[in-house]
């Protein structure tokens, strides 16, 4: 199949050497996603392809992230192995992310926790449970998912939830998961089981702080809304 190579644009379209010469923060996200996926088809250069890749989700790179290999790959002129450099990069760019937050924080309000697992959870199409475990300072000392679910809904263990937590000597923990629906409505198996860590944990002396629920762009707290 014919294809047009960076190489064979105008200079004005080239974003390999838009790139070099005057650095990466001035390309486009279509002209970045070009230099990953390279080559276009017999009717679009890369550039165009991308912004037509980029057009399918509005331009949100979030949502791009979510499009799997079977779905990157009924855009002519993108193969496999194409659709896995995208996807790859994609996961670089969120891994980058996730370690500019590896630092233990100390957590001082329900968004320091957001700011922390948003980027984990925000794009899953199923629910996962994760745990912060916290010290006397309030300082993060580690964080796990605990367990992860379907569409709707995930099966927690609290046992293994407050083993954890002894083995870390952690004297406090926060809860999250995720709707991937949107809604940020908790549910009363949310409610009945936000209660039930809170009591094991007062058996423990371990305290529950809080227990977010987190979609992609928000969060709700049931200890800002007074329900811990």
């Amino acid at each position: 199949m014919n294809t047009i190579p960076i190489k064979a644009w105008s200079l004005d379209d080239r974003p390999r050497e838009k790139l070099l010469a005057k650095g990466k923060a001035v390309l486009t996200d279509a002209e970045l996603l070009a230099i990953v996926i390279g080559s276009g088809n017999r009717e679009e250069s890369a550039l165009a392809l991308s912004k037509r890749i980029l057009g399918s989700v509005n331009n949100n790179i979030q949502e791009l992230s979510k499009l799997s290999i079977g779905q990157l790959t009924k855009f002519k002129g993108i193969g496999a192995v194409k659709a896995i450099s995208i996807v790859s990069s994609l996961e670089l760019g969120r891994r980058r992310h996730f370690e500019q937050q590896e630092v233990k924080p100390v957590i001082k309000s329900s968004s320091d926790v957001f700011t922390i697992l948003q980027p984990l959870l925000n794009e899953l199409q199923h629910e996962e449970f994760w745990v912060l475990y916290l010290n006397n300072s309030n300082r993060v000392v580690a964080k796990e998912q605990l367990s992860k679910g379907g569409l709707t809904a995930t099966m927690v263990d609290v046992r293994l939830l407050f083993k954890k937590a002894l083995e870390l000597f952690a004297v406090a923990i926060i809860v999250a998961h995720n709707h991937p629906s949107g809604k940020l409505k908790p549910s009363n198996s949310d409610l009945l089981l936000t209660q039930k860590i809170k009591d094991s944990g007062a058996l423990l002396e371990i305290k529950l702080l809080d227990h977010l629920i987190i979609t992609q762009k928000d969060y709700f707290s049931f200890a800002d809304q007074s329900l811990l």
